[in-house]
């Protein structure tokens, strides 16, 4: 007669944490003004304030938003602030960086506002794979947010995790 197949982790008190459960819906976008300065390196204010208002803020509806400048140039502050008061009749959310910092940014907003009181006590595992871009900050936030409350920490799959923090 064959034994049966228990399944120890289903039955654990182990609670999985997911990142990749958290990220936001929304398209994500980078707008690069390089092309909207003189020669790709000078702000010239009167040709830039022209190509802002040519410009098709409708088209970064309900989309999450990177400004950048891939040139070397020195861009004033105000030039991105008067881009993000364009965008923000449209967009999510609008931040000064790359695709990274934008998700990073995403991230750390959702998991300041992070209820983590159902991990109070409870061995956590913080899940390692994710098919969306899941910052790496995200994970170090992550482990921030959820030591205080849980009894232990680890990271990666049930089957295969690494021990992070165990409360003594």
């Amino acid at each position: 007669m064959a034994e049966e197949i228990v399944n120890r982790v289903a039955q654990s008190k182990l609670i999985t944490f997911d990142l990749e459960e958290l990220y936001p819906e929304g398209e994500r976008r980078v707008l690069d003004i390089k092309e909207w300065l003189y020669e790709g390196l000078i702000l010239r204010e009167k040709e830039f304030r022209l190509k802002v208002g040519e410009h098709d803020w409708s088209q970064y509806t309900d989309s999450y938003v990177a400004l950048t400048c891939s040139s070397d140039a020195i861009v004033p502050g105000w030039a991105f602030m008067l881009l993000a008061s364009k965008l923000q009749p449209f967009a999510k959310k609008v931040v000064r960086g790359d695709l990274e910092t934008l998700e990073t940014l995403l991230y750390q907003e959702i998991i300041q506002n992070l209820d983590v009181s159902s991990f109070a006590d409870k061995p956590v595992i913080i899940k390692g794979c994710a098919h969306r871009p899941v910052p790496e900050n995200a994970y170090l936030m992550a482990i921030g947010k959820i030591q205080p409350v849980a009894k232990s920490v680890m990271y990666g799959e049930a089957c295969s995790s690494v021990p992070i923090h165990k409360r003594k």
